[in-house]
């Protein structure tokens, strides 16, 4: 019979554990079950050292373990794996590799827990068996079931959601009511002597069990529940894999946003300079460079989002080389500034204040030259009046808003 333990009683236990652990020997043991062939996998390997992401299942399986709270570690290996096995546990365990043990698995999983529970020092008193197939367990979870063992098993589970049918060859049979049914996990905790009976009665009837909790249950012992985790699905088949390969790839990386602005007054002798163009007959904008406001609040909001300071700081009148420069100079320099700062342009977009110049006939022509001058990253440039408002509107200068959008190379 399923049962849920109160959760104060869980917190409190839970903290005699660790006060315990902390102070003397362990009295917990966890045994991870890794003596599996993985023939559903088709790796060509023991499934437990088929390799993630630079990890094998048993090295995730064990960060979890090590994660927990400290007990004795069994690790039950493949007959042959021996060595690679227990370079893992060594691994994984660092300073805490003395409470660790490596044996060998039988022919059946039963045997290989059997194999666990003899290697098992005299203090332990709780005994979680786990399978390491099960590699991406929380060490809460590890932690709550060692926690809720007293004189019963503890297993953790998942409510069923599927619609589920009784089939007959391909004819469907019935349904089936899944409120009363539960995807079972591990780790499974046992109180030891319990499961050390348990165990040997199991072995000496021939008795095979699917589970540790239904050996314990057929031996007389009461075994209750305790919510499982998503995390905790067992590798099997290739999808599996694949489902555990995507769960540890890096979350991408954030975008970040800048915002630039920039105001030139008309003035100066030549043409005007704006948007990456040249325009004949257009008063020019002055400043340090060819003032065009539009590159260079376009060249402020890239560096404010990439943290990278400001364009004072690294165009201003400080750095002589840059009177006078076009916008491909400024734009390029930027370009190179993020990408060695590891940084990918994502867009661009940019709108300036002004009466003139008549903007609409050369947009497409403008974001084309910077979007060039940017590598290659999409600008997208519109223009506006003030309604005769403020000094745009008093045909005096112009005035540009530009944000940016950069993401972080992995």
């Amino acid at each position: 019979m399923l049962r849920h333990p109160p959760s104060s009683r869980l917190q409190a236990l839970g903290a005699a554990r660790y006060r315990e652990s902390v102070t003397a020997a362990p009295t917990t043991a966890i045994i991870v079950v890794a003596a599996g062939s993985g023939t559903r996998l088709g790796a060509g390997a023991p499934k437990a050292l088929v390799d993630l992401d630079g990890h094998s299942v048993l090295r995730h399986a064990l960060d979890g373990v090590f994660a927990a709270a400290p007990m004795q570690v069994i690790v039950v290996a493949p007959a042959g794996y021996e060595q690679d096995v227990a370079d893992e546990l060594a691994d994984a365990a660092g300073e805490r590799a003395g409470s660790t043990r490596v044996v060998t698995g039988g022919a059946t999983r039963q045997q290989s827990v059997a194999a666990g529970l003899a290697a098992l020092d005299a203090g332990i008193r709780t005994v979680l068996v786990h399978d390491a197939a099960r590699a991406l367990t929380p060490a809460a979870q590890i932690d709550a079931i060692a926690d809720a063992v007293t004189d019963a098993g503890i297993l953790p589970v998942l409510p069923v959601v599927d619609t589920l049918k009784r089939v007959d060859g391909d004819a469907v049979v019935a349904a089936v009511d899944r409120s009363v049914l539960a995807a079972a996990q591990t780790p499974q905790g046992f109180p030891r002597q319990a499961l050390d009976a348990a165990y040997a009665r199991a072995l000496a009837s021939a008795d095979e069990h699917t589970d540790d909790a239904a050996l314990f249950a057929a031996a007389g012992g009461e075994v209750r529940s305790i919510r499982g985790s998503e995390r905790a699905f067992k590798i099997t088949t290739p999808a599996d894999l694949q489902r555990a390969r995507t769960l540890l790839m890096p979350a991408p990386a954030a975008p970040r946003i800048g915002i630039g602005t920039d105001v030139h007054a008309f003035g100066g002798e030549g043409n005007l300079w704006l948007a990456g163009l040249e325009w004949p007959g257009e008063q020019p904008l002055s400043g340090h460079s060819d003032g065009d406001a539009v590159a260079h609040a376009i060249v402020d909001a890239l560096l404010g989002a990439a943290g990278l300071g400001d364009i004072g700081a690294h165009f201003g009148t400080a750095h002589p080389e840059y009177a006078g420069a076009h916008a491909d100079v400024f734009l390029g320099r930027t370009a190179r500034m993020l990408a060695d700062a590891g940084f990918t342009i994502g867009n661009v977009s940019v709108q300036f204040q002004g009466n003139r110049p008549r903007f609409s006939a050369r947009r497409v022509e403008a974001e084309r030259a910077l979007s060039q001058a940017l590598g290659g990253a999409s600008v997208s440039v519109s223009a506006t009046t003030t309604d005769g408002l403020g000094f745009p509107g008093r045909g005096e200068g112009i005035a540009v808003t530009a944000v940016a959008l950069v993401l972080p190379q992995r």
